[in-house]
C-alpha cells in the first residue's frame, strides 16, 4: 500500500528560497542544486535506527519526493536512538510516526508511505519509481534483496549498517561501482551474527551513520564531492576512528555481461537460510524439554532439589537477574562444564529463551541428561511471573 503527500515540481517558491537560503548562498548548491533535490525521488528502506534520521535530514533538505517503506509498529526499546518517533508514539505504526514528524520538519517534500514488507513480489515495482535507495534495514534476506533489485534497475543503493559501536556506510549499485554481492557474496550462516536486539547498539551510533548515509545520498543528487564509491568506511564509535578500505566491482554480478549473476529476484529467507515465518521449524533429533516460567517459579516455591543456571552476559546478569541462578555466560559453558554436575537436574535460562536452548544442546552433548530449557526467559518471568523485573 502506498499513499502520498501529493505532486511536486522542482520550481521553487518564495518560502522554500527563504527555508533553504543557507544552501542556496553556497555555490556548490544553489538555485540550480536546490531545484535538483526538489525533483530527486528518494526511497528510505525502513523508519527504525538508520531510517530515522537519514530521512529527518533528507526532508530538511528538501529532498522532493522521500518514500518510507515499514510495516513495524513503536516499540519503547526503539526510543533509546530511533529519534523520528516519541513517547506518544509507542504502540503507533513507525510509517504514521515518522510521516507526522517529517510533515512538521518539511511541509514541502512530497511524503510517499509504502507500509508492507519489501519482497520479491512487490521490490521492482516499488523501486523502480525512484531515483536512488537508501537501505536503512537491518537483515540480510532484505539488504540482498534490495541490492539485487538495485542493479536490475540501475538504481544506486546508500547502504549502512550498524551494531554496538561500530557502523558501515558506502554507495553501491551505480553504473561504474561495486554492489552488495562484490562486498559480501555469501551470507554469514543462520544465528553468526547477532541482530541489535541480541547484541546491543549505542543509540547514538545510528545518527551518525544515518547521517553519512543522508549526507551521500544528497552528494548524487548534487553532483558533487567524492561520493563512497568503491569505498567501504568503518565507524568505531569507541575509537572515534574511520577507515576506509576499496572494494572492487565484481563484473559478473551485473546485468549486460555475459553471464550476470543476478539475472532476477529470488527467495532470500532461503538464500540466507531463514525460515519463512509460515513455516514449521526443521525438527530436532533430540528436542530439549522446556518448562515455563510459571512451572519454574513452582519448583523453586516447593524448593526442589535442582541447579538453576543463567546463560546470559554479565552486563545483562547486572540489569535483572534471578537470585537462584548460577551464572555461566553461554561461550564460556564449554570450558566451565567441570562446575555442574551430570547428575544433577539442570534448568537452564537466558534472556528470552534461545541461548538456553543453545546451552541445553551443549550440556546434553556433554552427557548431562536432565535438562530442562525456560521457555522465553527472564522476559517471559517478568510478564507472567514477576512484573517488578525489568525488561530490557
Amino acid at each position: 500500500m502506498a499513499c502520498t503527500t501529493g505532486p511536486v515540481t522542482s520550481t521553487l517558491n518564495n518560502e522554500e528560497i527563504h527555508r533553504y537560503s543557507r544552501h542556496l548562498i553556497m555555490p556548490e548548491v544553489g538555485i540550480e542544486g536546490q531545484q535538483k533535490l526538489k525533483a530527486a525521488k528518494v526511497l528510505c528502506v525502513g523508519a527504525g535506527g538508520l531510517g530515522a534520521p537519514l530521512a529527518m535530514y533528507l526532508a530538511a533538505a528538501g529532498v522532493g519526493t522521500l518514500g518510507l517503506l515499514d510495516f513495524d509498529v513503536v516499540d519503547v526499546t526503539n526510543l533509546q536512538r530511533q529519534i523520528i518517533h516519541g513517547t506518544k508514539d509507542i504502540g503507533k505504526k513507525k510509517i504514521d510516526s515518522a510521516f507526522e514528524t517529517l510533515t512538521d520538519i518539511n511541509p514541502h517534500v512530497n511524503l510517499i508511505r509504502h507500509e508492507v514488507a519489501l519482497t520479491s513480489e512487490n521490490a521492482l515495482d516499488i523501486i523502480k519509481d525512484y531515483d536512488i535507495v537508501v537501505d536503512g534495514t537491518d537483515n540480510f534476506p532484505t539488504r540482498y534483496l534490495v541490492n539485487d533489485a538495485c542493479v536490475l534497475l540501475g538504481k544506486p543503493n546508500v547502504y549502512g549498517s550498524i551494531f554496538r559501536f561500530e557502523g558501515q556506510v558506502t554507495v553501491l549499485c551505480t553504473e561504474e561501482g561495486p554492489c552488495y554481492r562484490c562486498l559480501y557474496p555469501e551470507p554469514p550462516p543462520p544465528g553468526l551474527v547477532p541482530s541489535c536486539a541480541e547484541g546491543g547498539v549505542l543509540g547514538i551510533l545510528p545518527g551518525t551513520v544515518g547521517l553519512l548515509q543522508a549526507t551521500e545520498t544528497v552528494k548524487l543528487i548534487l553532483g558533487i564531492g567524492k561520493p563512497l564509491i568503491g569505498r567501504l568506511m568503518i565507524y568505531n564509535a569507541l575509537d572515534m576512528d574511520f577507515r576506509f578500505f576499496k572494494v572492487r566491482r565484481d563484473p559478473a554480478w551485473a546485468p549486460g555481461t555475459p553471464h550476470p549473476t543476478i539475472k532476477k529476484l529470488i527467495d532470500y529467507q532461503e538464500f540466507c537460510g531463514v525460515p519463512h515465518a509460515s513455516e514449521a521449524p526443521a525438527p530436532v533429533a533430540a528436542p530439549v524439554p522446556e518448562i515455563t516460567v510459571k512451572e519454574l517459579k513452582a519448583k523453586l516455591d516447593r524448593k526442589e532439589n535442582f541447579v538453576l543456571v543463567d546463560v546470559r552476559e554479565v552486563h545483562e546478569h547486572q540489569i535483572c537477574n534471578l537470585p537462584e541462578a548460577k551464572l555461566i555466560p553461554l561461550g564460556t559453558l564449554p570450558q566451565r562444564l567441570s562446575e555442574l554436575n551430570p547428575a544433577d537436574e539442570i534448568v537452564v535460562h537466558c534472556r528470552s529463551g534461545v541461548r538456553s536452548g543453545k546451552a541445553c544442546g551443549v550440556l546434553k552433548e556433554a552427557g548431562f541428561k536432565n535438562v530442562w530449557n525456560v521457555k522465553g526467559g527472564i522476559l517471559a518471568w517478568s510478564d507472567e511471573v514477576d512484573p517488578s523485573v525489568p525488561k530490557y
